[in-house]
């Protein structure tokens, strides 16, 4: 893009709800499927239980990203609420406007109709999915998480509508089998994966707009021919522990503006919505393979938080390559 594409603020009254989803213990937990949910409602229900948070100074409810399984007169349509874990199984789902109709008409964002995003409550697993859609608007993918528990699956799209906005919305997805607790992975400014090392530079900020350079380097040297995806030189997303609000940005630049050069730095210009843990993930194309680095960085806080971030020397886990 020509211009920075920016993280809308959220509401700085925003409280958000840290910590593990689930209990951090040796314990092994069986994971069962849920009962299958009712159609989420007209326009302006919330079927996933996440709150709508008033905006300051305005007279409106605004959401955050990801967590209402309705808005906007459009409702996310799991049809496939539960998969087993280490196992591939195809995952299906629908947008149904306001009458019930399953959506058939997109904008196309970024080269794609809808972009998936799949995360475990933990954080420790993430996909980036491009589903394909049937002529009924129902969406399918194939993918195998590899752990059982909870997971959040993000629907990032916008209707081909006049005057229709950006819209994700998010719904809880169970992965059976028997659940390990894990707590969310410590502050980390280094993350490798097959080879390549990504570091960050910069702050995540509640409130306030910060910049976020990523650079990419392997063996030890700069990599400089990163690879266009999907119309730019890496995608991030950033996800808030607890309650899993969801940020989806693109890089300051775009592939053939004639400034931006294709690595090993990615800039991107980012406003956190509250203070807390978040976990970012870059998704980045390298010799014809999109990879993701994930980091985990804290916004706001102590002196003590930023210098134990600055600090960690964690070696995080490896996410290996895209999946499509």
């Amino acid at each position: 893009m020509n211009t920075p594409a920016k993280i809308t603020a959220f509401v700085a009254a925003l409280a958000a709800s840290f910590g593990a989803a689930y209990g951090v213990g040796n314990a092994v937990t069986p994971i069962a499927a849920p009962e299958p949910a009712a159609h989420a409602g007209k326009h302006g229900s919330d079927a996933s239980g996440g709150s709508a948070d008033h905006q300051e100074g305005g007279g409106h409810d605004t959401p955050p990203g990801g967590l209402q399984i309705s808005q906007s007169g459009y409702s996310l349509d799991l049809k496939t609420p539960s998969v087993p874990a280490g196992e591939k199984s195809t995952i299906r789902f629908a947008v149904r406007d306001d009458s019930g109709r399953q959506l058939t008409a997109y904008r196309r964002e970024h080269g794609k109709e809808l972009h998936l995003i799949l995360a475990s409550r933990d954080l420790g697993t993430y996909r980036h999915l491009h589903p394909t859609r049937a002529a009924d608007g129902t969406w399918s993918t194939d993918t195998e998480l590899p752990k059982a528990g909870g997971y959040r699956l993000f629907a990032d799209f916008k209707p081909a509508v006049k005057g229709a906005e950006n819209l994700t919305l998010g719904a809880d997805l169970a992965v059976t089998g028997s659940y390990r607790p894990a707590a969310l992975p410590g502050p980390s400014r280094t993350a490798k994966v097959d080879g390549y090392t990504v570091t960050l530079d910069g702050r995540l900020r509640p409130g306030a707009e910060d910049e976020l350079k990523l650079k990419v380097t392997k063996d030890g040297r700069p990599v400089t021919d990163l690879q266009p995806y999907l119309g730019a030189y890496g995608h991030l997303v950033a996800l808030r522990a607890g309650d899993l609000a969801y940020l989806h940005v693109h890089p300051n630049g775009a592939p053939g503006d004639g400034k931006t050069k294709p690595g090993p730095e990615i800039s991107f210009t980012a406003t956190a919505p509250s203070p807390g843990s978040y976990r970012l993930f870059l998704d980045f194309q390298h010799q014809g393979t999109v990879r993701t680095a994930a980091f985990t960085v804290r916004a706001g806080g102590t002196a003590g938080d930023a210098a134990a971030e600055k600090d960690a020397q964690q070696e995080p886990e490896s996410h290996g390559s895209h999946q499509h």
